[in-house]
């Protein structure tokens, strides 16, 4: 390991220079697995088993909506990589130069959810780990756990990018070995899977439920990581490919989220549980529990050292004045009061689809937004310099109505086609007239990026007529 590995990240969002862009497309793809070999993942295969669908539904919809979602996850890699900027920066492109604070606000709130979902994993399964040796399921011990894990990746988290890069490139190997032992462990254990499982639904809900399941874990999932896919690659070096960024950030997602995906899926068949405590106790004990507790404790803190670094990033993006390292401190401190929360809520599987869905609901509008901006609009190509001039003088305008609108309206639309679990949730095209069908993200996204093309044409004539 040299010594360079370990340098503190000094960048904030300023564009990376060429000579710091020393990150190649298998370190990304490092740094995506890491982030996805996590106990949540487990917890999503096993939500489609709780909401009575068929083991082999569940794995479909894992199999092949992640195969959409992790494709437009990886499109967003692309634009860090090309420009050296941030994802939030990046959007001032398309919401104006002031106007971007509204989805890097949104950004940061998101964070801070996810440290706290993140965390709740490695706090209740090593609970469960901890209680086959004697140790009680109390508030103290719970309370030491949520410490030891939140101490660690808010320090990775604050020092920044490079040590990212490294705790990920060391450690993901090892996790993925372990991964592999706790599958066959699982896999070979007889009465651990029910592939006779099947859906007791009648058709019209069980393809309801089909639907509400793709938005929420299998296209959702890679939709969830779109606001800060740039904050990595803009330090990949400029002269490797975008097909070598798109592909290899692409795999670093997509293997993990599908295979931990389906064991979770696998071991909920027949433990009826989407409690990654349970689904463990119930599998896994003795010596196979502390290679557990070593997996259960790499993934929260390889995916909250993202969402710290990320949640600094959303900040600083949005005018505030202060050292990025300040920020990560109180990052960290926010997200470690959030945690609580979701550690103590009375129904986690409840509480964790609620927020699923509710950031899907934002997400999609604000791809559609980028992607339509970005690719469309611009051809891929972005004045950098103009992303941080003044908003009185930027090319991108202070407010960027086109864009603000669109965001709007996707969200308007995405909600008609959405059916949560709770009523705020449930718009009346999914529930009256698709019987409970579930196409928020496709209406979020398709609606959004449409109209963000046609207002953007419309001011453009307009300012042509001006001129004239």
């Amino acid at each position: 390991m040299s010594k360079t590995e370990l340098r503190l990240d000094e960048h904030a969002i300023e564009p990376i220079p060429d000579a710091d862009r020393d990150s190649t497309g298998p370190q990304q793809m490092w740094i995506w697995a890491g982030a996805n070999i996590a106990p949540i993942n487990w917890a999503l295969g096993a939500l489609g088993i709780i909401l009575k669908l068929g083991i082999w539904d569940t794995i479909a919809v894992i199999v092949l909506g992640n195969l959409v979602g992790c494709a437009l996850f990886a499109s967003f890699t692309v634009m860090g990589h090309r420009t050296g900027v941030n994802q939030m920066v990046l959007s001032r492109a398309a919401f104006g130069r002031r106007g971007a604070y509204l989805p890097a606000a949104l950004v940061f709130i998101m964070t801070l959810g996810w440290i706290g979902v993140n965390t709740y994993f490695p706090v209740k399964i090593s609970m469960g780990i901890l209680s086959q040796f004697g140790v009680p399921d109390t508030a103290v011990p719970n309370l030491i756990v949520i410490t030891i894990i939140m101490a660690l990746q808010i320090g990775i988290g604050t020092y920044g990018f490079y040590a990212i890069r490294t705790f990920e490139k060391y450690t993901v190997p090892a996790t993925v070995a372990i991964m592999l032992m706790i599958s066959v462990a699982a896999w070979t254990q007889p009465g651990v899977v029910n592939w006779n499982l099947t859906s007791s639904l009648a058709p019209a809900e069980h393809f309801a439920m089909l639907t509400l399941l793709t938005a929420a874990i299998g296209i959702g999932w890679g939709i969830s990581w779109v606001t800060w896919a740039s904050d990595y690659s803009r330090f990949v070096r400029k002269s490797e490919s975008a097909t070598s960024v798109f592909w290899h950030s692409f795999f670093g997602m997509y293997v993990p989220v599908v295979w931990l995906g389906v064991l979770g899926a696998t071991i909920a068949s027949v433990t009826n549980d989407a409690d990654p405590a349970k689904m463990v106790s119930a599998v896994f004990g003795g010596p196979m529990a502390v290679l557990v507790l070593a997996l259960v404790l790499h993934g929260p803190i390889a995916t909250n050292i993202l969402n710290v670094y990320s949640a600094t990033l959303a900040l600083l993006s949005m005018g505030i004045k202060i050292p990025r390292i300040v920020l990560a401190l109180f990052v960290g401190a926010a997200g470690y009061l959030v945690t609580f929360y979701f550690v103590f809520a009375p129904n986690f599987a409840q509480a964790f689809d609620h927020w699923m869905i509710g950031l899907i609901m934002w997400l999609s509008p604000f791809a559609g937004v980028a992607l339509a901006d970005f690719y469309i609009k611009r051809k891929g190509q972005v004045d950098v310099a103009e992303l941080y001039r003044s908003p009185e003088t930027s090319a991108y305008g202070d407010i960027n109505w086109p864009g603000i609108i669109a965001f709007l309206v996707g969200l308007f639309a995405g909600w008609l086609f959405q059916n949560g679990l709770v009523p705020v949730f449930q718009g009346p095209i999914a529930t009256k007239l698709l019987g409970g069908a579930d196409l928020s993200w496709l209406a979020g996204t398709l609606v959004a990026g449409a109209v963000y093309l046609a207002l953007s044409r419309k001011t453009a004539t307009a300012r042509v007529a001006v001129a004239r």
